[in-house]
């Protein structure tokens, strides 16, 4: 069973990632900021990351920037999952290390599509 961490602050959204995630078979983790989420990728390092940008602590693109420096073996592959669509945003997003990108609100179809085309799907 593949695995995915979804990063949010926001309790919602990691419940309902959660649930898209395990009607498609992940085993889910959670994270609340972008430490926490580090330190689990340390730990045990997830097939897929499903990471907010904007939060408390540590934000998804710190986190991506020090996910990408550490010594993890097997690189989770990266989504970025945020409100912020300027094409700025998703160009720095891309060249920090993310895999994909989609939008919130995001429904069951278009996470899937995006699992897909990182071949997580």
């Amino acid at each position: 069973m593949k695995t995915c961490l979804v990063v949010d602050d926001s309790k919602v959204i990691r419940k309902v990632a959660r649930h898209i995630l395990e009607t498609l078979n992940f085993r889910v983790t959670e994270a609340g900021d972008g430490r926490e989420a580090l330190d689990s990728c340390l730990a045990c390092a997830p097939d897929v990351v499903l990471l907010d940008w904007n939060m408390p602590v540590m934000s998804g693109m710190d986190f991506l920037r020090a996910l990408r420096d550490s010594a993890i073996e097997s690189r989770p592959k990266v989504v970025f999952c945020t409100t912020e669509n300027g094409m700025a945003h998703i160009r720095a997003a891309i060249e920090a290390g993310a895999d994909e990108y989609v939008m919130k609100p995001f429904d069951r179809e278009t996470l899937e599509s995006k699992l897909q085309i990182v071949g997580m799907a």
